[in-house]
């Protein structure tokens, strides 16, 4: 795959600029998009979201999880925008509309968690500092909220607080099962191997059933989303590589370090799901009581993608948002944060 996005066939959706839009999933009014040049020449496909609403209220980065693109967040930039926040959404490296890694496109890879963020460090200062309203904030699922962790100690001093949404603090594996992905993986990888798929997660681009997925208990948004892919497949991703769950696992131990969790002094709000099987729900509440400057909500229930959740439980999260982002009409959160504190929802 190359660096630009392929527009696909017209009569499978719409395509403005480099964004693509489905009679259901509509790109957000005042969205303009573009490709940003990385240091080692991989590019980066990102929108950027004018306010709609008014007060104005700073700007939003928008930061999603492995295997997701921009078009999967145009509800939730309509939202943001609506509150009064410009939105920066983008690719990252590897999947969405961005550069692809290895030869086969379709498989999940990086080298290290590192990338990551020296691709947030160079989108903040080349395209959110010039462009874009302060204060900075960032909303963050996954994958992406274990990278804002990592990249916490760059960005004290441009993040007023930061909202994470279900992060990748562990995986809902046994401590032994842990170790033993831990030294498989590092040692295939060490041995030429780590661009391997790691389980059988070939793309599949008719996308999975409704009917037992681990991500929503929102039928509506699950097919939106999986709508996106049918019309646009090279937007997909298959499974991780050998070299990504070993990164991932290397980048997780190192944000469990009491010498980094000490370091991170961004206000931060971490938001659970009380029914995740995809990420470890225990791992981030071991993480969360050693935290002192982050709060803890659990919203039990909601499966891992809160975000594409039904009303129910996506209601609670920007409920949540509201209440610790500054500027917002609810007060509850916005007082000093307690170390360890832990809200039902």
């Amino acid at each position: 795959m190359g660096d630009r996005v392929n527009p696909g066939r017209r009569s499978q959706g719409r395509m403005a600029d480099l964004l693509f839009e489905t009679d259901t999933n509509q790109i957000p009014v005042g969205t303009r998009s573009g490709m940003l040049e990385m240091r080692d020449g991989k590019k980066l496909r990102y929108a950027v979201t004018q306010a709609a609403g008014r007060p104005l209220q700073g700007t939003v980065l928008l930061l999603h999880g492995r295997n997701e693109c921009i078009e999967k967040y145009f509800e939730t930039i309509a939202d943001l925008a609506g509150r009064g926040f410009t939105t920066v959404c983008f690719d990252w490296r590897g999947q969405g509309g961005s550069s692809r890694m290895v030869r086969d496109a379709m498989r999940g890879h990086v080298d290290r968690f590192d990338d990551y963020v020296s691709d947030l460090d160079q989108l903040f200062r080349d395209l959110v500092l010039p462009d874009c309203p302060p204060p900075f904030y960032i909303l963050a699922h996954s994958a992406g909220g274990l990278v804002s962790l990592l990249a916490a100690p760059m960005l004290a001093n441009r993040v007023r607080r930061m909202v994470l949404v279900a992060p990748l603090l562990g995986l809902p594996r046994s401590p032994a099962a842990i170790r033993c992905i831990r030294f498989v993986t590092r040692t295939l990888s060490l041995v030429g191997l780590g661009r391997r798929y790691a389980v059988n997660g070939r793309y599949q681009a008719g996308g999975r059933p409704f009917a037992g997925n681990l991500l929503t208990s929102d039928p509506a948004r699950y097919m939106r989303n999986a709508e996106i892919l049918r019309n646009q497949p090279q937007l997909g991703l298959g499974g991780p590589t050998v070299r990504w769950v070993s990164a991932a696992l290397r980048a997780i131990d190192r944000v469990h370090d009491p010498d980094f969790i000490a370091g991170i002094t961004i206000p931060t709000l971490i938001v659970a799901a009380g029914a995740d099987s995809v990420v470890s729900t225990p791992a981030i509440e071991r993480f969360a009581t050693r935290f002192r400057n982050g709060v803890l909500l659990t919203i039990d229930g909601a499966r891992h993608e809160i975000l594409q959740e039904a009303d129910f439980y996506r209601e609670q999260l920007l409920a949540a948002f509201d209440a610790f982002i500054p500027g917002s009409q609810e007060p509850a959160l916005t007082a000093a944060i307690e170390p360890a504190e832990s809200v039902q929802l």
